[in-house]
């Protein structure tokens, strides 16, 4: 069902079953795919990309040009996967030339009010950004993250599977994978258990990765401690992706204990 008072370009591809409700207006270059619902008052522009069976709440504004001054009108894009939830004001940039073009969102993710996914962000599979959290540009968020409200998040941060991060949280370092951080200005403060425990790893590989994350942070040397882990350490998966994103190419410094 398309609302009469809606404001459509004849461009526009529409799947079947799609929802769009009064006083949305959505641009010549917009894909929507099937059983997505549209409520009132949305704005979609720019080269946006939308899969199946989403949901996107009133006033939200997606596609818009990238709030970065080097953004020159250039045709970059949005590319947003199945089953996400919009809520009311949030916002969601396309990328820049300067970084492959592209601003891509996963699926099953939840956007709180008033969030903010700025360009050029890669967001993965089911995470959860709560409440007046801005991404800057440039960040990467892996699955299954969840970013408590208020908090912020620094152009060019990445942020591990499956880490959390507390409510009114300045992300200024990178967050390992499984890690808990929180702080003014973000420090490590352990690792995600309980997400682990439903997760469902096994109690041999927690306990691994426990272990080897007293080792990695003992000291403010995190290459000299890696390099003295044991062969037990590196056959635990969840030790190895640590690792692996800890030695990674990087812009930000990494969130430590002593952050």
């Amino acid at each position: 069902m398309i609302h009469e008072t809606a404001i459509i370009d004849q461009k526009t591809k529409i799947s079947s079953n799609v929802s769009i409700g009064p006083y949305t207006v959505i641009g010549p270059d917009v894909e929507i795919g099937e059983n997505t619902i549209i409520h009132s008052h949305v704005n979609i522009a720019g080269h946006t990309k939308i899969g199946k069976r989403n949901k996107i709440y009133p006033f939200a504004s997606i596609g818009n040009d990238p709030q970065d001054l080097k953004y020159n009108d250039e045709k970059t894009k949005l590319i947003i996967g199945d089953e996400n939830i919009i809520r009311e004001y949030v916002t969601i940039n396309p990328g820049t030339v300067n970084d492959g073009g592209k601003t891509i969102i996963g699926n099953n993710c939840l956007f709180m009010i008033s969030s903010h996914v700025a360009h050029d962000c890669l967001v993965g599979n089911n995470v959860i950004i709560a409440n007046n959290v801005p991404l800057g540009g440039h960040v990467i968020i892996d699955d299954n993250v969840v970013i408590g409200g208020n908090s912020a998040v620094q152009q060019f941060t990445r942020i591990g599977k499956m880490a959390m991060i507390g409510g009114m949280t300045g992300v200024l370092h990178d967050v390992i994978p499984y890690g808990l951080s929180t702080g003014n200005r973000n420090s490590l403060q352990g690792l995600n258990l309980i997400g682990l425990r439903r997760a469902k790893f096994e109690n041999k590989e927690i306990l691994g990765l426990s272990e080897a994350y007293k080792n990695i942070f003992s000291t403010k040397n995190l290459t000299e401690n890696i390099s003295k882990l044991n062969g037990s350490f590196k056959d635990n998966v969840l030790v190895k992706e640590v690792i692996e994103f800890i030695t990674k190419d990087k812009k930000r410094s990494i969130c430590t204990p002593f952050s």
